[in-house]
């Protein structure tokens, strides 16, 4: 049988040798938001038991907004959040824009109306005291150190994806403000959480405590963005931390899909513009494809990123295989150990095959096998057993019956 699926902003065309294709039973799905912006604008009209934001802001306060900026379209998405908060009489020097630690030079903020440029930014650094401010103590004991900005800011407002994360198993929401700006003794308690495990209704022990954190600073306003196919966006969502299970709901509908078996051969793909990947979406989509594929079994990924500069991935270079790769990621106190945990345990359960930007030698210093051209996935593909097509694999929480 034909079969299509997106690379990057392209289509790759495939046949699949018949009764070697194992079908995904899927929720049906909605259609992409055509005008995400005037989505943002209604969601904080009208968000989800709770007045529009604006009618609790005043013209003295400082806002604090924590942006999630693996959000595509995120000009579009942000200029609405920054117009609200001023028809509420609060001016843009009031306003910051408050990053977790990244590498991005934060290029999108200069495409933002020129009417905010006064607008401040800040990117959380969880090893400088200066920035950080005592909050509380949770129930389970931790001393709460938080972003100094967001503790003080008479209202915090969180723009970020919904999405399934090894960490909290949601991101998104509450998990966008702890431990993601939280200090680094808390950062690196949380890594040692890491887990491939699916998510269920029962919200993982480190969930569980960024919803207590997030209540403790208040009342944070939350916009949640469940993404689309692609570069579209599905639903947006806003309210308190209360308004989370309706955004997660939303998320599952979307992105939760249960396969019939583990197939032999995953071909899993990332699309959209090339722009917003790196090391962190191929290491997510090659997890989420583990998850389906059967043991020693092949993970073909079509991916347009070309990462560099990744300390997790320059990290996995020096093992000599993932077993040893992922004794290096428990033993280095890495800033961010998601993606070289989530690859060297898909490499554990698979043989990976990568058709990207990689060089040669980079995949192969990555436990994978470099792909030249199309012709190459084709072939493996009618080599025998199962094939599952996992398109957007990034985002796709795929799970067998």
């Amino acid at each position: 049988m034909r079969a299509v699926i997106n690379y990057g902003q392209e289509r790759l065309e495939i046949e699949v040798p018949e009764g070697q294709f194992i079908g995904i039973q899927r929720r049906p799905i909605a259609p992409p938001l055509p005008d995400p912006a005037t989505a943002v604008r209604a969601a904080l009209e009208t968000p989800l038991g709770f007045p529009a934001l604006r009618r609790a802001l005043t013209p003295d306060d400082h806002v604090a907004v924590v942006v999630d900026e693996k959000l595509p379209h995120l000009s579009a998405l942000l200029s609405p959040v920054l117009e609200h908060i001023c028809q509420a009489g609060v001016t843009p020097d009031a306003i910051t824009l408050l990053c977790p630690p990244s590498a991005s030079r934060q290029q999108w903020i200069n495409e933002l109306p020129d009417a905010y440029e006064e607008v401040r930014l800040e990117v959380h650094d969880p090893s400088d005291r200066k920035k950080l401010s005592y909050l509380a103590t949770t129930r389970s004991g931790h001393r709460l150190y938080l972003n100094r900005t967001a503790v003080d800011a008479d209202q915090l407002v969180v723009l970020a994806r919904r999405g399934y994360d090894p960490l909290l198993g949601y991101s998104g929401a509450a998990g966008a403000i702890y431990p993601a700006l939280s200090d680094e003794q808390i950062r690196e308690e949380a890594n040692a959480k890491l887990s491939l495990a699916v998510p269920d209704d029962k919200p993982w022990s480190l969930r569980q405590e960024a919803i207590e954190a997030a209540w403790l600073l208040g009342a944070p306003f939350l916009i949640h963005v469940v993404p689309g196919s692609g570069d579209d966006i599905a639903h947006v969502v806003a309210g308190l931390v209360d308004t989370s299970d309706e955004s997660q709901r939303l998320l599952d509908a979307r992105w939760r899909v249960t396969v019939e078996r583990p197939a032999d051969t995953v071909l899993a793909s990332l699309s959209g513009d090339p722009a917003r990947f790196g090391f962190a979406e191929m290491a997510q989509a090659l997890a989420n494809a583990a998850r389906v594929v059967r043991p020693r079994g092949r993970i073909i990924l079509l991916s347009p990123a070309s990462p560099h500069g990744d300390a997790g991935m320059d990290l996995l270079r020096q093992a000599e295989d993932p077993d040893a790769a992922l004794s290096l990621v428990r033993e280095h106190k890495l800033a961010d150990p998601v993606a070289a945990f989530q690859w060297a345990s898909a490499a554990q359960q698979a043989t990976i095959y990568v058709l990207s930007d990689l060089s040669a030698e980079l995949a192969e210093e990555l436990f994978a096998i470099p792909l030249e051209n199309a012709s190459q996935v084709q072939r493996l593909l009618s080599s025998g057993g199962a094939c599952l097509l996992l398109p957007d694999a990034e985002k796709t929480l795929a799970v067998t019956r």
